[in-house]
């Protein structure tokens, strides 16, 4: 059987781990890649959308990234308990006019014994900024670990 560590009941220290992984994960912006730290009947809700499965969450990524440009996020841990984490994250992107966002959330997140996720459910709200207002920087791809996070940027 694949497994996906770190896996459950998460310690602090393996919580924040699998934060950052899927941090890197998602700023690679590789719905493929992304999609395999998923169970195959993965249940999402997602603002308005509810992709259920590994296929549909790689097509809602594609979208996703399709539509969300120079896409670069961060994630830091709210709370763990067992096979659960809760994150609080936010992401700065821009569309094809480019005007720029920077979208906020939460997410809760549950996970199987081999670590693969299999619920998420995320709320978002995007804020439309200037781009003299952006904060997040570095060149596109795996947040840099000398990079301030959320916490230290204030947002």
């Amino acid at each position: 059987m694949d497994t996906k560590p770190p896996l459950p009941p998460f310690t602090p220290e393996s919580a924040i781990h699998k934060v950052r992984l899927a941090e890197d994960a998602w700023n690679s912006r590789d719905p493929a890649r992304v999609a395999q730290v998923y169970t195959e009947d993965t249940r999402w809700r997602n603002r308005a959308e509810f992709p259920v499965g590994r296929e549909q969450v790689r097509e809602f990524l594609a979208r996703k990234w399709a539509r969300e440009l120079d896409y670069r996020l961060i994630k830091e841990l709210w709370a763990h308990d067992g096979h659960r984490i809760a994150v609080r994250f936010a992401y700065e992107w821009h569309d094809d006019s480019g005007q720029w966002f920077r979208s906020y959330g939460n997410e809760n997140w549950e996970f199987n014994d081999a670590g693969f996720m299999q619920r998420r459910f995320a709320s978002i709200n995007d804020l439309p900024i200037a781009a003299a207002d952006r904060k997040f920087f570095w060149p596109l791809g795996r947040r840099p670990d000398d990079h301030p996070g959320l916490s230290e940027l204030g947002c």
